[in-house]
């Protein structure tokens, strides 16, 4: 029995191109799926081995922040951030701040994006980053540092699990979590 080497490369090849052929199929569906657009991220924040190493910061507004991702895309930076275990049908008004804050460093540090992308599990909600959406987060940004100033700083919650997690539990007189 001879073997045709050139028979051969050519059903190897055919294998490859379909292996390689499925793949695509796969990550473009894993791609429509997540409810982000197709864009080159440009920064990663999500997780070990992420690709940010520096977090936005502007002195301006005294900000500071590390979005999941930003996407270049329509020409600008959409900052992303992602509440993987998040189910609602409407985005929470502290995950729209904080968007919204994310917007104002991209717009500080890189140029004003049109929009920010907010993704649940169960949905993705783009943001558009208005002059309102920027005043609003502006007149809550004033807000909180006139209350900090005030001593009116309170719990902002009452879940037990999020006290247990807080850095401050121990020194905190609102704390909902046990001390051991």
């Amino acid at each position: 029995m001879t073997l045709d080497v050139g028979a051969l490369i050519g059903l190897c090849a055919g294998l490859l191109a379909l292996v390689a052929g499925a793949a695509l199929v796969g990550a473009r569906r894993a791609q429509a799926r997540s409810g982000l657009p197709r864009a080159r991220v440009v920064y990663s924040d999500a997780g070990a081995g992420g690709r940010a190493t520096d977090s936005l910061f502007s002195r301006r507004y005294g900000l500071v922040g590390k979005p999941d991702y930003l996407l270049e895309a329509d020409g600008g930076l959409i900052p992303v951030e992602v509440k993987p275990t998040r189910r609602a049908a409407e985005p929470y008004p502290g995950d729209i701040l904080q968007l919204l804050a994310y917007c104002l460093l991209v717009e500080e540090t890189h140029g004003r994006p049109a929009y920010g992308l907010l993704r649940y599990a169960s949905a993705t909600f783009q943001l558009d980053y208005t002059d309102a959406a920027r005043a609003h987060l502006l007149n809550t940004m004033a807000a909180i540092r006139v209350a900090t100033q005030a001593g009116e700083r309170g719990r902002s919650h009452a879940d037990a699990g999020r006290c247990a997690h807080c850095m401050f539990n121990e020194v905190c007189d609102e704390s909902l979590a046990p001390l051991d």
